[in-house]
């Protein structure tokens, strides 16, 4: 799963690389990502956080019932089906004033109307952003993993095929005036929206090998209103959260042009490890985590938490590590080419610089409100998202109102971190009052080590690059020398402190690299 997880990641990742080289970080960009944004803030809005928080849970409890939850699970799929598409035909028709809540099209940095174009094509993504979710639920609470992982990677194909397209369809893309009948448009729009398509389709033949036949099924039963009840929730916490992403997104369209697409990308950058790794270990813990909340088990919750808290720290810290000496080198090594030039490339590895040390609290933070959720609790973690944002706004703020309009991107990654610091020590304090003793002293400690580990790793890269390379990085290939020397010496130094200190939770990774060399 984790291997999957990594390619669905890597090859999205590659897909805006692309789209950068193809576009660069300018108008055309900013516009499109901001209307590639809005089906899954809508899709999360209407029911992804419920399913990505609950619906699992939900389902490994309803396996008890005599039929192993078939009914249950029709009619959830049923209803949240209906209501995925009458919300998709009413979001497509209000697509300008979505775009215009989320632009600030006071000064220009994105347009408008290319937006709203853009938003047309892709907006009917949502009802298979919700398909795909809910056929993934019903997999992940059987246990199965796989195709859930794979299918994303799929989509990144499909979408990479869609930008070669682009290229290839002549002429340019027409901002003044926007025509909705411009080739590249379509190309554009349309084929990122079959992506979407492709990747829940993909996940039917799964279904049917494990047994699954869908019925259309109307009716109540009694844990809808269970579901009910926990889904008002979860939309408290997306809508909180959206709150956030439209003073971000307001925020960085009135700094310079390309903040908006820099942001996504960075942020990009900044989930890919965690996809790989964090999303892996979630994936996994959650079903057992709910079976032990569901049967009162406080005692195997706990140790969950502790162990994926402790995971995430030897894992990420160093990774966290690397991009905060190496940021600059990466942002130049995998963007400067095509038509994205040398200062948005340093801008974006700044950006990423800045705010990797928030990589380990923002997995805490989804480790955390897994444990909630599992524990049919979905008040809390809106609480927690809502101090979170009455955190960041003032500071989302401050920062277009004291940065230079060219550094406003990195001073809103930077205060994106900070917010998710606040959210793990909230986090973790609120499930003390609710458990007990969370083991939190071992965790602390690994934590520290790993810490420590980290800081010497950028020490150890920081030198070496000093000495065998001094100067500014000025070019794609002195960019990606330096990352694998800095990557190098830096991931050595930094496994070699944690072996020393002897943080057991490396083992897991040692011993499987042993096992690769042994067989070699």
């Amino acid at each position: 799963m984790a291997i999957a997880t990594m390619v669905s990641r890597l090859t999205g990742f590659f897909w805006k690389l692309m789209l950068g080289w193809i576009v660069g970080f300018g108008v055309i960009q900013d516009s499109f990502t901001i209307a590639n944004t809005l089906p899954n803030i809508i899709f999360e809005l209407l029911l992804g956080g419920v399913l990505a928080s609950i619906v699992v849970p939900l389902l490994v409890r309803s396996h008890d019932d005599p039929d192993g939850g078939q009914t249950y699970i029709n009619r959830l799929l049923t209803v949240g089906m209906t209501g995925l598409a009458i919300a998709t035909v009413i979001a497509v028709a209000l697509a300008p004033v979505f775009t215009r809540i989320y632009m600030d099209g006071s000064t220009g940095k994105a347009n408008p109307e290319l937006a709203t174009a853009f938003a047309y094509l892709l907006l009917p993504e949502i009802l298979f952003y919700g398909l795909f979710a809910l056929l993934s639920a019903i997999l992940q609470a059987k246990h199965v993993f796989g195709p859930t992982a794979w299918a994303p990677v799929v989509n990144n194909l499909v979408v990479m095929a869609t930008l070669l397209a682009y290229t290839i369809v002549p002429g340019e893309l027409s901002l003044n005036p926007v025509r909705m009948g411009d080739a590249k448009l379509l190309v554009l729009g349309i084929g990122v929206t079959l992506g979407i398509v492709v990747q829940a389709v993909i996940l039917l033949p799964a279904l049917k090998r494990i047994g699954f036949k869908y019925k259309w099924t109307w009716g109540f039963d009694a844990r809808l209103k269970e579901f009910g009840g926990l889904a008002l929730w979860i939309l408290g916490y997306v809508l909180i959260s959206q709150v956030g992403m439209v003073v971000t997104q307001r925020v960085l369209s009135r700094g310079d042009a390309g903040g908006v697409s820099i942001y996504a990308q960075a942020w990009l950058l900044f989930q890919l490890p965690y996809g790989v790794i964090g999303v892996s270990l979630l994936t996994a813990i959650l079903p057992r985590m709910s079976r032990a909340a569901a049967d009162g088990d406080t005692q195997k919750v706990v140790d969950d938490l502790s162990t994926g808290s402790r995971l995430s720290a030897v894992m990420l810290v160093p990774i966290s590590a690397i991009l905060t000496v190496s940021g600059v080198a990466v942002g130049i090594a995998l963007f400067r080419a095509g038509a994205t030039d040398l200062s948005q490339a340093t801008r974006l590895g700044t950006a990423l610089a800045f705010s990797a040390f928030g990589l380990l609290p923002y997995a805490l933070v989804m480790l955390q409100l897994r444990v909630f959720y599992a524990m049919k609790d979905a008040r809390t973690p809106t609480l927690i998202m809502l101090v979170m944002t009455v955190v960041k706004i003032p500071l989302l703020y401050m920062c277009d109102a004291v940065v230079e309009p060219g550094q406003v991107v990195i001073g809103v990654l930077l205060v994106n971190s900070l917010t998710f610091v606040v959210g793990a020590v909230l986090g973790q304090m609120w499930l003390w009052v609710r458990l007990g003793n969370l083991h939190s002293k071992k965790i602390i400690t690994v934590i520290a080590k790993s810490v420590l580990a980290g800081l010497a790793g950028i020490g150890a890269a920081w030198l070496a690059t000093r000495l065998l390379m001094p100067g500014q990085i000025d070019s794609m290939l002195r960019a990606w020398i330096v990352l694998i020397v800095q990557s190098l010496i830096g991931g050595v130094v930094m496994v070699g402190v944690l072996m020393a200190l002897k943080v057991p939770e490396l083992k897991p990774a040692t011993s499987r690299i042993t096992r690769l060399v042994r067989r070699g």
